[in-house]
């Protein structure tokens, strides 16, 4: 049964599309019970058969490439369906298929109460089926496919309260961020379609060496850093990299499970996969690499800074995403491709159980998100509490936790790095370290411990129709509780990887033989592989280790820092607000770059679009040809009609002038 067939990996993205059309189109005739039932069990299946699919790549080393369906040839060029089955879609198919099955239980008690049940179900299975088709493909036809279909859904599921102004402006946002970071993509794709003839992996990845002796015609440009700079500006797009991250914190205006599941385990991850997918085009650029590397680091360190000044609590998980993509993205720069993936996985968990936990925390506040709100929860949603203490401590790499061994062998991966950007990326990481600690634990202090503010203040929708006596005689209304099982069983379920999945796969993940087929690295240019692999004994060693590291220490350091400042004396980051008041107004504007581009991007665009409008279409086409040559006909006309008079003596004169004049002009040429 483990084999990989091809009916088997058709199950996988089919399932979840079938629970998607059901809940979808027949949402109301299967009612909201059906709904949820048929895309939870299509997902289900889904993770299953992935599930098998990994048994089969663990044990027996399958490998599956082929088409499924040819969809038009062109000449030579084949455009088709096609799945790739290796370690890595192996490892992606699973996470997606695990996190979207955790995320659909959760929506059954998030979404009760919402109008938009079934619609809400078919978006997300929709989603997962999305995805699952981006990771499977073995050509890029079917890649930019999938990579389309998230972006699109995602405009769906940001904008799902369309009547919410706030929310349709950030799903008109995201899709227009991602279509500039998707213009590079396709960019990227014609160039390789061009120079190669191919759409295949296999087919590109063995031309790779002729492409990377070409430049760029009329250029000096080296072809293959165009191509792999095109591609990546794709990835900066989906994987939300500065400049092109302004859309990620806006998305939070989706409900809670989307956050879960486009910026833990899909969406976000899909310029990642894409990078690591196509590792044997970009080790041949070194400019490229330093590109993504500088990116990167620019992501991580000053993403985490805005995470510090947040207080609604899904946009500080929101910045700590931007943060980690950063480091992805920065292994990414240090050729450690493996590693990239490898926190692709791990972060995959923690962050979508953070997620769901801040989602579980707003259902228990009456859907209040200001932390500032919060306090002492613990003590009304212990399981709430636990699971979010997990996925902090694993966000924060403490040593033993899942997040740990992948941030580890970033830094230490950037470390080994011989290229130039690397020390820049090695101290934004370091730095990183520490930030990523303070607003995490700024978050779970504010949260979790300290006074209860939720006492006196009214949970937001209420405030209005309450009178002052009865605001007091129900103060049990105020009181947070926790949620129902269908919400705290997928924590439990996603805090379980959070704590132990990477002590049992860094060792085959980073240095076996599980990616081997996937991704190539040339050692002897980029040695950070092969220097991690030197100093790896075994997981629990490196555990280890790292309490004795700078990492280890900065990590702590920023839990402390934040017990300090905001459960001892709440003064101090006071003061600093005053003080650093500039900074903070910089921070608070997301460093005026929301600010620019639509003051300036956007004003430009208009007025460039005005200018077409005006010249273009008034004056010159409406004006000139369309209105000028009406004239010009009407003007000739106007002439030609002095001759048509309709008199036979006119046409007889006309006629014997005419005669005259050709008799006298031929008479003339022959003398």
């Amino acid at each position: 049964m483990s084999e990989l067939t091809l009916n088997n990996l058709l199950v996988v993205p089919l399932a979840p599309l079938v629970g998607s059309i059901a809940a979808g189109l027949f949402g109301k005739a299967v009612g909201r019970r059906g709904s949820h039932v048929l895309t939870i069990l299509g997902v289900l299946i889904a993770f299953i058969f992935s599930a098998m699919m990994l048994q089969a790549v663990v044990q027996d080393g399958a490998h599956f490439n082929q088409t499924v369906y040819e969809w038009m040839t062109l000449g030579s060029l084949k455009m088709e369906v096609g799945f790739m089955v290796d370690g890595l879609t192996a490892m992606m198919m699973c996470v997606v298929t695990f996190v979207s099955l955790t995320v659909h239980l959760y929506t059954i008690g998030y979404m009760a109460e919402d109008d938009g049940y079934q619609r809400f179900f078919s978006y997300i299975s929709l989603f997962t089926f999305s995805m699952l088709m981006l990771v499977m493909s073995n050509n890029l036809l079917q890649l930019f496919f999938g990579w389309e279909a998230v972006g699109l859904v995602s405009y769906l599921l940001i904008g799902f309260w369309f009547k919410k102004p706030t929310a349709i402006f950030a799903n008109m946002k995201a899709f227009l961020v991602n279509r500039v970071g998707d213009f590079g993509f396709i960019l990227g794709i014609g160039l390789i379609v061009a120079y190669t003839g191919s759409l295949s992996y296999t087919e590109i990845f063995a031309k790779g060496n002729d492409l990377a002796a070409l430049t760029l015609p009329k250029t000096d440009w080296s072809l293959i850093t165009v191509i792999c700079i095109c591609l990546f500006i794709g990835a900066m797009g989906k994987s939300a990299q500065f400049p092109l991250h302004v859309w990620l914190p806006d998305s939070m205006e989706g409900p809670t499970p989307i956050s879960a599941l486009i910026h833990a385990a899909t969406m976000v991850t899909a310029g990642i996969f894409m990078v690591s997918r196509m590792s044997p085009l970009f080790e041949l650029s070194d400019a490229a690499l330093n590109f993504i590397l500088v990116i990167g680091s620019i992501t991580a360190l000053f993403m985490g800074f805005l995470g510090i000044i947040q207080n609604d609590i899904k946009r500080v998980v929101a910045y700590s995403t931007l943060s980690q993509l950063g480091y992805m993205t920065v292994a990414l720069g240090a050729s450690a491709y493996n590693v990239a993936v490898f926190h692709l996985m791990t972060h995959a968990f923690f962050k979508a159980l953070l997620f769901l936990g801040a989602g579980s925390v707003i259902m228990g506040m009456h859907h209040d998100q200001d932390i500032r709100n919060m306090g002492g929860l613990w003590k009304y949603m212990k399981i709430t509490w636990i699971t979010s203490l997990l996925g902090s401590l694993a966000l924060i790499g403490t040593p033993f936790f899942s997040g740990f061994y992948s941030k580890d062998s970033i830094i230490e991966a950037v470390h080994a790095s011989h290229l130039p950007a690397a020390h820049f990326a090695y101290y934004a990481v370091i730095i990183g370290v520490f930030v990523t600690a303070f607003y995490s634990f700024r978050m779970y202090f504010l949260v979790f411990h300290g006074k209860e503010h939720f006492h006196h203040k009214p949970f937001p929708g209420e405030h209005d129709h309450h009178d002052e006596h009865d605001d007091h005689g129900h103060g049990h209304a105020h009181t947070p509780h926790e949620s129902p099982w269908v919400v705290t069983v997928p924590l439990v379920l996603l805090a379980i990887p959070s704590v132990l999945i990477g002590w049992f796969t860094i060792e085959p993940m980073l240095f076996g033989e599980f990616l081997k087929s996937s991704i190539f690295v040339n050692h002897e240019l980029h040695p950070a592989m092969e220097e991690l692999a030197h100093e790896f004994h075994d997981a629990t060693a490196m555990a280890v280790h790292g309490l004795s590291t700078l990492p280890f220490w900065l990590a702590l350091g920023g839990v402390v820092t934040a017990f300090v400042f905001y459960m001892v004396a709440p003064q101090i980051p006071a003061f600093f607000a005053r003080v650093l008041r500039p900074l903070i107004v910089i921070g608070e504007n997301k460093y005026f770059l929301d600010w620019f581009n639509e003051k300036v991007l956007a004003a430009g665009a208009r007025l460039l679009g005005r200018g077409l409008w005006k010249v273009g279409d008034e004056t010159l086409i409406d004006g000139l040809a369309v209105n000028g040559s009406a004239k010009l006909v009407g003007l000739i006309s106007s002439l030609v009609r002095l001759f048509q008079t309709g008199y036979l003596y006119h046409y007889a004169l006309v006629m014997i002038l005419g005669v005259f004049a050709l008799m006298t002009w031929f008479v003339f040429m022959h003398h």
